[in-house]
């Protein structure tokens, strides 16, 4: 039977954590434009590429090749402190796509009120904060960006046009782009490996943020009524 369930990360480290807490026995399964991804029996797991436009592309070709019911982004973030620290889980109220648009006289225009489409995409309201609650999360607009943040200045600009952001990442965007194409819903979830703001690497935490993936999905699997990921082999 295939799998209710794709989930797609950015890279395969992203792919590898979401894995561990579905199953122990995952299984290669081909994707149209050469793209490989992991199955288990109840989700499909790909990880799509970096960026909006690979997510959206990679995501397309999961959904075009077979049929779900619920799509996740997921992966690792940049969390806005003080509301979202390293090692938290995030969940989207709002899917964002936070540099999408044109800079005006008065600063940045999103791309929703040039008239060329929309800059955000809302995951089942009821779907989405029972998810946060079960997983502890923060639980607010989670931003899609092609350059990831590295000043306070930056940090600052995109907390004033987005209030109640609680991260920054780089997929979350074109994975609901094709989710909402095939007219199917869509959850973003990430755990935070470093702090949004001046880039400094020697801060970033990445493989905590790795092991708070898996424990997030490790949840659920353990409440299957969420999202259906429970391993019927376990």
């Amino acid at each position: 039977m295939t799998p209710r369930l794709l989930v797609v990360t950015a890279v395969a480290a992203e792919r590898d954590a979401v894995v561990r807490a579905l199953s122990s026995r995952p299984s290669e399964h081909p994707l149209p434009g050469r793209r490989m991804a992991l199955r288990t029996p109840t989700a499909t797991v790909l990880a799509a590429g970096v960026g909006p436009a690979a997510a959206a592309a990679g995501t397309a070709a999961a959904l075009a090749s077979a049929p779900y019911d619920l799509v996740v982004s997921a992966g690792i973030a940049g969390g806005f402190e003080p509301v979202a620290r390293i090692g938290s889980t995030l969940v989207a109220d709002a899917i964002v796509a936070a540099d999408l648009g044109a800079e005006g006289p008065e600063g940045f225009i999103p791309v929703a009120e040039l008239g060329y489409g929309t800059s955000a995409h809302r995951p089942p309201p009821e779907l989405s904060r029972r998810v946060a609650e079960a997983l502890g999360a923060e639980y607010g607009p989670l931003l899609t960006v092609s350059t990831v943040t590295g000043s306070a200045e930056r940090a600052a600009e995109l907390i004033k046009r987005h209030p109640g952001a609680v991260g920054e990442a780089m997929e979350g965007f074109g994975v609901a782009e094709a989710a909402t194409a095939h007219r199917v819903p869509v959850l973003e979830i990430r755990t935070v490996a470093n702090p949004v703001g001046p880039r400094d690497r020697a801060s970033w935490r990445v493989p905590d943020a790795l092991d708070a993936l898996t424990e997030a999905f490790t949840l659920l699997r353990k409440q299957p009524d969420l999202l259906d990921v429970g391993d019927p082999h376990e």
